[in-house]
């Protein structure tokens, strides 16, 4: 089945715990557990973004955190945001720089041959009047490298961890579609099911001074069907 199953709306005002979804704070930069389902920036459609719950985490500083890097809309997990304008100039140049290095959690459909590997593939983004944009592996994109690791496997499923060495658009979701085992949930390069995308943006270590990392807990959806998985425990530790 493509096309996305209806998930229920974000509330544009900022959830009274947001404080509970910060995972690092600092004078300087705090990593949010960004939830599934709400974009990092207001679209043209309108609806709730990130920019609606910014407000109750300024906590006394005179402008507002902002986002040093883009996480997908459906993927939910470890988001940095800056604290201060040399702050996000910092964390831009970690970005830009390599010095930020990402760790996900997906569960794709399928299996790889292999129990770790690199996915070596450029991508580039296509758009048609009729099914809209998406990325797609094409000799004349951009270079786009992922590492994998099998955590566990399952009947028809497999837990991986994700490490991209470079950060295209849709990056993890192309790569597992392209190598034949697409992301649970995903309804653009793969198949819509209930609980979403199955992807986290599991934990981030930014090579920064002083150096910074944090580790997001596992959302509901996925610790459901992480549990069907061998070597997986029931609630994987957050």
């Amino acid at each position: 089945m493509r096309g996305r199953l209806p998930r229920p709306p974000l509330p544009r005002q900022a959830p009274p715990d947001i404080a509970a979804r910060i995972l690092l704070l600092r004078d300087d930069l705090m990593v949010l557990n960004k939830p599934a389902g709400l974009p990092v920036h207001r679209g043209p459609r309108g609806g709730a973004s990130l920019e609606d719950w910014l407000e109750p985490l300024r906590m006394g500083k005179r402008h507002l955190p902002q986002p040093a890097h883009r996480l997908d809309t459906d993927t939910a997990g470890c988001l940095v945001l800056g604290r201060t304008k040399p702050a996000l100039a910092t964390l831009g140049a970690a970005f830009a720089g390599g010095r930020a290095h990402k760790t996900y959690w997906a569960v794709v459909r399928g299996a790889p041959t292999e129990d770790a590997g690199l996915i070596d593939r450029p991508l580039r983004k296509v758009s048609t009047r009729a099914a809209g944009w998406r990325m797609e592996v094409h000799p004349e994109g951009q270079r786009a490298v992922t590492r994998f690791r099998v955590l566990g496997r399952g009947d028809g499923v497999t837990w991986l961890e994700l490490r991209p060495e470079t950060g295209r658009t849709h990056q993890l979701r192309v790569h597992c579609a392209a190598m034949g085992w697409p992301i649970l949930g995903d309804p653009l390069y793969g198949q819509a099911a209930s609980g979403g995308l199955h992807l986290l943006a599991r934990a981030i270590r930014l090579d920064i001074d002083p150096p910074a990392e944090a580790e997001a807990p596992v959302p509901d959806a996925m610790t459901a069907a992480l549990s069907a998985i061998s070597g997986a425990p029931a609630r994987p530790k957050s």
